[in-house]
């Protein structure tokens, strides 16, 4: 059974920072390219960052380009996502999936909260 759980949410001023993980098991780690995406309430669901299986190729959304960074560790079946320079623009519910780079996502997990306050 696939599981894919996110982890590091929580609430930060603005100009803070926060580094979420996303754990999967039931899965060969390193065969799944791993995104993470946010979706805030009344809105569309954003690509916001993603990298391959390697790890040698990322792509950011543009809206957190330069602030954002995602990393693996295929040992540790373990992806995150160092955020600085948090806006409040950036307050949502983060997933983190696995999948294919080119947008196939196929696993999902629930989600962690992060809110920014001005």
């Amino acid at each position: 059974q696939v599981q894919v759980v996110e982890s590091g949410g929580g609430l930060v001023q603005a100009g803070g920072s926060l580094r979420l993980s996303c754990t999967a098991s039931g899965l060969t780690f390193d065969d799944y390219a791993m995104g993470w995406f946010r979706q805030p309430p009344g809105k569309e669901r954003e690509d916001v960052s993603r990298i391959t299986r390697s790890g040698d190729s990322t792509y950011y959304a543009d809206s957190v380009k330069g602030r954002f960074t995602i990393s693996r560790d295929n040992a540790k079946n373990t992806l995150y996502l160092q955020m600085n320079s948090l806006k409040p623009e950036d307050t949502s519910k983060y997933y983190c999936a696995a999948g294919s780079y080119d947008g196939a996502w196929s696993h999902w997990g629930q989600g962690t909260q992060v809110t920014v306050s001005s």
